[in-house]
């Protein structure tokens, strides 16, 4: 006999607990399962069929979680299509995933429909928060459906998804993802301090289309707690719902937290952050300075960061008491995975050797879909996303950078991460990209693109000469760029390729 629905449990145990908040509106478990199961079988009855793909689009909203949680329970294939994306880059994301519905916010049903226009494989669309030509509202989804548990699905808490890598390489690679392995996920909440019930208070730091955000938002419903919804990050937001609502956990990328604690004196005065257990920091590299920064406006014992990706899951993780012990560590494994950093021929190295970092753990992805690019592997499910890292002698994990992201200079090898790392520390910085551009002598230099906090003028004299002081000669940048604002995706990455092609283009890169 399969095992209850996650959802359906809690609404069994703890009805009018609620499930999710979004501005004034509480929706507790029952109500908000209710609406799951009339979602799941209203979708199956315009006629999509257990194993389809669907693509879902739209800013954080409780709609968003619902349609999640009814893709697991009516067998679908949830794929997460970003809402900043142009309707051509939508299109690529509906056609090759062979999506056969397409669920929207109204706010961007008209980019999704120009996307959609005159793809076959799209048997049905659905509107929520207003109408769109040609869409079924989603009311009438749920007219077509019914309260009642639809029959399982034989999905686990996780569900089958497929996740988009964010592009910031060249196109998006849809990561498919069937199966996940209950007792890694366990370890990893265990490990992340997760509470149980009306314990666990989940804020939505980032957008729910990103790997991290939805993951972390989905465990804590599956947790029995309550997830509150931010339609779309603001700082001073983030911090009166913390406050308001007891937050004990969130998902946020080092950009969200940097605007944090750059808030005014007097809006951090307000924050509230003692029921903070898990406030967990990822989807870029989280500057020590940052860290110390955290640590000292926000509060301690709380922040935790993980190393992952969309591809293999949460591989290792770094607790409070070692932020500021393991400067520049992303952590241990946990749970059972298996970690290793190699040379160029497959070797492995000894500790505090940089090479290229491999993970065996039973959260990897199936593959990336329609594609005949995959992981690097190692032989016996062995596989790396291409980052260059080094394992201290206690087993913590240190990124250097992405293999792709290493500048070669007059021979030596330069790691940007190392560079920014050392700027981000500088008070008047807000956010630093460093990379490497055509030199006709080195082959490459170290160029740096920094962005100044709100209100102040860079002295890129003075940051210069402040680099020099840190960083050994051959890796000081050699040349300077100042922007209001760096290219980043919503959920934090930084879009290095769009400021290295400017200077790239034309000319014969390495990358």
């Amino acid at each position: 006999m399969p095992e209850p629905d996650v959802l359906a449990l809690h609404a069994g145990l703890a009805p009018d607990r609620a499930a999710v908040v979004e501005g004034d509106t509480v929706t507790p478990y029952r109500q908000f399962n209710e609406e799951v199961n009339r979602l799941a079988s209203g979708v199956l009855a315009l006629g999509i069929a257990r194993g389809d793909c669907a693509v879902w689009c739209g800013p954080n909203s409780r709609e968003v979680l619902a349609f999640v949680h009814a893709s697991r329970k009516a067998g679908l294939v949830a794929v997460p299509l970003s809402y900043r994306f142009t309707p051509d880059e939508m299109r690529y994301v509906v056609e090759n995933s062979g999506a056969a519905l397409v669920v929207v916010d109204a706010e961007y049903a008209p980019h999704l429909a120009a996307a959609i226009d005159g793809v076959t494989g799209v048997r049905a669309a659905v509107v929520f928060r207003g109408a769109q030509e040609g869409f079924a509202a989603w009311d009438q989804v749920l007219a077509k459906g019914s309260a009642g548990e639809p029959e399982s699905a034989g999905e686990d808490t996780v569900g089958s998804s497929m996740i988009y890598t964010s592009g910031t390489t060249g196109k998006p690679k849809g990561a498919r993802r069937t199966t996940s392995d209950r007792a890694t996920v366990l370890a990893l909440l265990q490990e992340l301090r997760y509470g149980i019930g009306d314990e666990e208070v989940h804020l939505t730091t980032g957008p729910l289309y990103h790997s991290g955000p939805l993951a972390f938002a989905v465990l804590a419903h599956a947790v029995g707690g309550t997830v509150v919804i931010m339609r779309s990050f603001d700082a001073a937001t983030w911090v009166r719902l913390a406050r308001e609502h007891g937050v004990t956990s969130t998902f946020s990328a080092p950009t969200q937290l940097k605007r944090i604690v750059s808030l005014p004196d007097e809006v951090l005065a307000t924050a509230d952050l003692s029921s903070m257990r898990t406030l967990i920091a990822n989807a870029a590299p989280v500057p020590y300075a940052l860290k110390q920064e955290v640590i000292a406006k926000l509060g301690d014992g709380f922040l935790f960061e993980v190393y992952g990706s969309t591809e293999l899951g949460v591989d290792t993780v770094l607790p409070p008491e070692d932020q500021l012990r393991k400067p520049g560590s992303c952590g241990r494994p946990y749970g059972g995975i298996e970690i290793k950093v190699v040379d160029d021929a497959g070797n492995p190295l000894p500790a505090g050797e940089a090479g290229e970092l491999f993970v065996r753990t039973p959260l990897a992805m199936d593959g990336y879909y329609a594609t005949p690019e995959q992981l690097a592997e190692l032989g016996e499910e062995w596989k790396s996303v291409g980052d260059v890292a080094y394992i201290d002698d206690d087993g913590y994990v240190y990124i250097c950078d992405r293999k792709t992201d290493m500048i070669i200079t007059g021979g030596m090898n330069v790691y940007p991460a190392e560079i920014e790392a050392v700027l981000h520390a500088h008070p008047d910085v807000m956010d630093v990209a460093v990379f490497g551009v055509p030199d006709d002598e080195w082959g490459e230099r170290v160029h740096a693109v920094v962005q100044p906090r709100a209100g102040l003028t860079l002295d890129l004299d003075a940051l210069a000469a402040y680099a020099a002081e840190q960083l050994a000669n051959y890796k000081r940048p050699r040349s300077w760029a100042v922007r209001e604002q760096l290219p980043r995706t919503e959920s934090g990455k930084l879009l290095k390729r769009v400021l290295r092609d400017e200077h790239w283009t034309g000319r014969a890169s390495r990358v």
